[in-house]
């Protein structure tokens, strides 16, 4: 079964920067040696193989390894561990019938969640891992339609005025 990979939260550093490698490899065909000397300085891949082991990637490299692999999965690890949740920020935008159909099928997941839960048919992680999701795809679309007055343009997009 593919990982999901817009919801899924790692337990560990180590689980985060791994997850990014296989992420990079399967999205955008980066094994660990490209992501080590094109995305985060390195020489050779020796001292990302060592981080990825001990979970200690240097603070300064996290953001590069997570734009390599397109999803930040540290950050998202780092927000759960503390409690928090991570929402993409809003734009004010005309929310798309996709969005909302994106948005009932997280919360049917987490509904299916917890009742799997319920009935000893999935571990807590996996319910919680639901749930976040569809907390975070509620705030988002809270968000959004709180900022639709006042819309941001998003990256690309052009103002036309």
């Amino acid at each position: 079964m593919r990982r999901k990979w817009k919801s899924w939260v790692p337990r560990s550093p180590a689980e985060a920067m791994e997850g990014c490698a296989q992420r990079a490899l399967e999205q955008h065909n980066r094994g660990i040696e490209r992501i080590a000397c094109d995305h985060l300085g390195q020489h050779n891949a020796s001292s990302l193989y060592k981080w990825m082991g001990n979970g200690r990637l240097p603070l300064t490299l996290i953001l590069p390894l997570e734009r390599a692999c397109g999803v930040p999965l540290i950050t998202r690890y780092l927000a759960a561990a503390h409690g928090k949740l991570l929402v993409d920020i809003p734009t004010g935008r005309n929310t798309q019938a996709q969005d909302v159909q994106q948005l009932q099928t997280v919360l049917n997941e987490a509904v299916g969640a917890v009742l799997a839960f319920s009935d000893g048919k999935q571990t807590a992680n996996q319910t919680l891992d639901a749930l976040r999701a569809g907390l975070e795809s509620l705030a988002w679309h809270h968000g959004n339609v709180q900022q639709h007055d006042q819309p941001q343009l998003e990256l690309g997009e052009i103002d036309d005025e």
